[in-house]
């Protein structure tokens, strides 16, 4: 296994996030943006002025791509929205699609945006114990050829996690966190139609620390993902070789992103699990900042 480097991770929000998930940079403000599932929040960490700002959503919130028109693409529970975030502390939520779930104690998990601006999400059960299989991953579009619903790509899993796409495009990669599971596989990504193909194993995470979370890719197409239960963000090479690993102060780190006025910083948002001992880990649903020694890519909005 390859080393702990050393990075020294700096607490930029102590939002004591119940589960912290998906950071995402917007350069345009200068901040960094991410989601507690749990409470039903938008946050906002203006790198500025050093502040936080919260917004209520009408369900809960999961993952959230930057949208062309402003605002954000997200996935809540019953669907896809559009997300507007008002001055006045308001927000305003639109529903584009339903979700097609496969039995009603569900709710979207893992997502972003492809290269070409399709938005691409998983599902999950709410309680993770019940190991289910009803998990599916959706593309979302919405232009003259498609009309507004969700197209199922990937179905079978139990948590999806970790999707991210290599700089081209043309490599989707995908993992399922469920501790029965703790795999991360590549598709061959048909960038003209937003299709999967051809699975294949590229990192069986049982004999390694944590169970991989969300993830990010880097300028090298190197593939980041959070070590859950194990406090490590480790970074495989396109090969699936684990060449570093990067530790934060509390044990259940959950998505990675790339970000600052140059991307050379990584963002980490995190768990704060509720009615255990968090004396070792009193930072625990914090968000830090990472320096990785390389730079990310900026993540594409939803245009299509």
């Amino acid at each position: 296994m390859a080393s702990i480097a050393e990075s020294k991770a700096e607490l930029i929000a102590d939002s004591q996030c119940a589960t912290g998930e998906s950071p995402v940079w917007l350069a345009s403000e200068q901040a960094l943006y991410w989601v507690n599932i749990p409470a039903r929040q938008l946050c906002k960490w203006d790198a500025v002025t050093q502040k936080t700002t919260l917004w209520q959503t009408p369900e809960m919130l999961a993952c959230i791509a930057p949208h062309t028109a402003g605002g954000w693409i997200a996935g809540l529970e019953s669907g896809v929205f559009h997300l507007l975030p008002q001055a006045d502390g308001s927000l305003q939520s639109t529903r584009l699609c339903v979700a097609p779930h496969a039995r009603p104690d569900m709710r979207f998990n893992d997502g972003r945006c492809d290269r070409q601006g399709r938005f691409v999400a998983g599902t999950m059960v709410l309680d993770m114990g019940l190991a289910a299989s009803s998990a599916g991953i959706y593309s979302y579009e919405k232009n003259s050829n498609h009309p507004a619903e969700l197209t199922l790509l990937l179905d079978g899993l139990i948590v999806p996690n970790g999707i991210a796409f290599s700089p081209d495009g043309r490599t989707m990669y995908l993992s399922d966190s469920h501790p029965t599971v703790q795999s991360i596989w590549t598709f061959d990504y048909d960038t003209d139609t937003g299709t999967p193909r051809n699975p294949r194993l590229f990192v069986d995470m049982t004999p390694l620390p944590g169970r991989p979370d969300g993830a990010a890719i880097d300028q090298d197409g190197c593939y980041w993902i959070c070590g859950n239960d194990a406090g490590l963000i480790h970074r495989f090479t396109p090969e699936g070789r684990l060449d570093k690993s990067l530790a934060v102060p509390v044990k259940k780190p959950a998505m990675c992103a790339f970000g600052g006025p140059l991307l050379d910083t990584l963002y980490v948002t995190s768990i704060r699990p509720a009615g255990i001992d968090l004396s070792d880990q009193p930072l625990a649903g914090g968000v830090f900042a990472l320096n990785p020694g390389t730079r990310g890519l900026p993540e594409t909005p939803f245009s299509l």
